[in-house]
């Protein structure tokens, strides 16, 4: 595209982006051919910056360099840049997972005391119960407990958190959000909702509450500017606090938006919380699949259901021509899925509006029920859900007969 309306070219875009030294500062991102092919329309700008994949981390700035460098051109409204990083030529794949054995569903909401229970197979004697893991206490009154992880951060888990959340509302259930992201809370800001909660009786704390959902977070007790420098102990201890001392009241179903990577947090929700599934989110590169299948592995590790995967950023509609341009690769997701024989979930297309309506703490889904975009979110709440449902199905014609002495 030579230039879009408001008179912005190629051209103009990485003359400007010229300006940013390349990662060891000798030349520009440019002439070093680290630039991708850029996209304009409606004055918004898309490209990405190629990088190795194991300096994605160390280079972010670069990413966030070459953003401001073009927001700062004359008419351009927005501007969106992702790292991306091909895998090297001879480089194998990772060693796929192995098959998950069966698995112990998550464990009801409420256990009933003074039954007990009998099998009572042809023969007549009982049969010996099969090995299962620890029990995990759940919570009283929710129903199940979803995970929603990336392997790393930058690939919109928390947005797919807070529209997931809104879209399994949308489809009828009374559902809760927990942001476990102690370093980096994001759902006060991506629901709409400041203050501090209420305690009710010297211990439990009521939920915040906007847009239908009940909603917990550090970041409605710590301010915002505030650093949290806590190690593995203090976080555990933070999450079940935030779990099991909160008001939940009667959910059906607790959406986690879990922090990025595999760290204490992550372990700590996987071997104590008995999770219903989880829900991995990764954007198409092979950037974003190899952290992402760090994720997989350490919920299976851990023997909790792998719900499926989320492709976000899948795709790019121009607003102008409604042509699409899969500007950052696109069915990564929906391979490495089939690959490792779990769910794919769905695709949620790359735009801006999910940015925007995001910062404004408008989510899509809240904004615009009858749009598009929540189309896509709803229909992966329904095969979340019914996944869910299907596994609690299971559980219920598993269960032996209860027998009160």
């Amino acid at each position: 595209m030579a230039a879009d309306h408001a008179g912005i070219s190629k051209e103009i875009v990485l003359e400007a982006l010229r300006a940013v030294r390349g990662p060891e500062l000798e030349g520009n991102i440019v002439d070093l051919g680290l630039v991708s092919d850029v996209f304009i329309s409606d004055g918004k700008v898309y490209f990405s910056i190629t990088v190795p994949a194991e300096r994605a981390r160390e280079l972010d700035p670069l990413r966030a360099a070459a953003e401001r460098v073009v927001k700062d051109i004359p008419g351009v409204k927005g501007a969106m840049v992702a790292l991306t990083a091909d895998r090297k030529a001879g480089t194998a794949s990772p060693r796929p997972a192995a098959a998950p054995g069966p698995r112990p569903a998550a464990g009801p909401a409420h256990s009933h005391a003074h039954a007990h229970s009998h099998s009572h197979p042809q023969g007549g004697a009982p049969s010996p119960a099969a090995p299962r893991g620890p029990v995990k206490a759940g919570i009283p009154g929710v129903g199940a407990i979803i995970a929603v992880a990336s392997g790393k951060g930058g690939v919109g888990k928390s947005t797919t958190s807070a529209n997931l959340a809104l879209a399994l509302h949308a489809n009828g259930l009374r559902v809760g959000i927990l942001d476990a992201d102690i370093y980096g809370p994001s759902m006060p800001r991506l629901l709409k909702i400041s203050g501090r909660p209420e305690q009710i009786g010297g211990k439990m704390i009521k939920p915040m509450e906007n847009y239908g959902l009940k909603v917990m977070s550090m970041g409605f007790l710590v301010d915002e500017e505030v650093a949290m420098i806590w190690r593995g102990p203090m976080i555990q201890s933070a999450l079940l606090q935030m779990l099991r001392e909160v008001a939940w009241g009667e959910l059906d179903v607790l959406v986690v938006d879990m922090p990025p990577g595999t760290g204490d947090a992550q372990l700590t929700m996987a071997q104590q919380v008995p999770l219903a599934g989880a829900v991995i989110v990764s954007t198409p590169q092979d950037l974003a699949l190899i952290d992402a299948r760090k994720g997989l592995a350490m919920f299976r590790k851990v023997e909790v259901p792998v719900l499926g995967i989320v492709e976000n950023m899948s795709y790019f509609i121009a607003p102008d021509t409604g042509a699409r341009y899969d500007i950052f690769g696109h069915g990564g997701a929906r391979s490495e899925a089939e690959r490792i024989g779990v769910p794919f979930l769905g695709e949620v297309p790359l735009t801006i509006a999910i940015r925007e309506t995001s910062d404004a703490g408008t989510p899509l889904v809240a904004l615009e029920p009858d749009g598009p975009v929540a189309a896509v979110y709803r229909e992966i709440a329904t095969r979340v859900w019914d996944q869910v449902s299907a596994a609690k199905a299971d559980t219920s014609r598993e269960m032996p007969s209860i027998v009160f002495e």
